[in-house]
């Protein structure tokens, strides 16, 4: 299922000062190689935070639907008409049970977590511009392309995590998501080495994002346990 169609005026927004800063720099450099890959990081970035917005927006179901009387919901039926797009669109994400939501939280973090990453790409980006000319430029400009290429990546995993979460919730999909974002991480990582761009933030950012995936991915396996149990124990009975 796929996400609700992103808005163009989150774009315009950045989650803190510092990454803002770092955006400003490259946009004020000429126009080069690096330049434009850090533009696209910084593309991607922003594609991410609206996964993350919409992640947010997800809501835990009513514990008790008939908590709402009769004359209550007409009231709201005549303030907000239900057209089909409307109460489609409603419908989405407000009937997450609390293990969903949980889940829903935890995938949130990682999210989160990936926005720094590439938060302290782009400061390394912003860095390797006062390099351009020096004779690793080349090299400089090959390791980047397969840094983007790699972020790329984390971006589809991240857009099809968010996807996920709408009920029914899609473990074994989030699962192989999360996998794939942690092995992209670790080729992330080694891409940075070589260019002897990493820092001690972006060590730090990578940290907690390998943190929040592998809290995901416990809490996904619990939910499938939690699955499978009830299954077998309906074949013992029906055997």
């Amino acid at each position: 299922m796929d996400l609700a169609v992103k808005t163009k005026n989150s774009q315009s927004h950045s989650w803190s000062a510092q990454f803002g800063t770092h955006v400003l720099q490259l946009k004020k450099t000429p126009a080069t190689n690096i330049t434009a890959i850090g533009r696209a990081m910084t593309q991607l970035a922003v594609s991410m935070k609206d996964v993350l917005r919409e992640m947010k927006e997800l809501k835990l179901a009513s514990s008790d639907p008939a908590d709402e009387t009769s004359e209550e919901a007409s009231a709201k039926d005549e303030i907000e008409p239900h057209d089909s797009e409307n109460s489609f669109a409603g419908d989405l994400g407000d009937d997450l049970s609390p293990e969903e939501m949980k889940i829903s939280q935890l995938a949130s973090g990682v999210v989160s977590e990936t926005l720094l990453v590439i938060k302290e790409l782009i400061r390394s980006i912003t860095g390797l511009l006062k390099q351009e000319n020096s004779d690793n430029s080349s090299n400089s400009v090959d390791s980047l392309e397969r840094l983007l290429k790699l972020c790329q990546e984390i971006g589809v995993q991240v857009d099809e995590l968010g996807a996920c979460l709408y009920p029914p919730q899609e473990v074994p999909a989030m699962k192989a998501a999360s996998e794939k974002i942690s092995s992209l991480i670790d080729e992330i990582q080694l891409e940075v080495e070589n260019l002897k761009g990493s820092s001690e933030a972006y060590f730090q950012a990578c940290s907690g994002l390998r943190n929040s995936l592998r809290q995901l991915e416990s809490e996904l396996d619990r939910s499938s346990t939690a699955d499978i149990v009830p299954k077998m124990q309906n074949l013992v009975v029906d055997n």
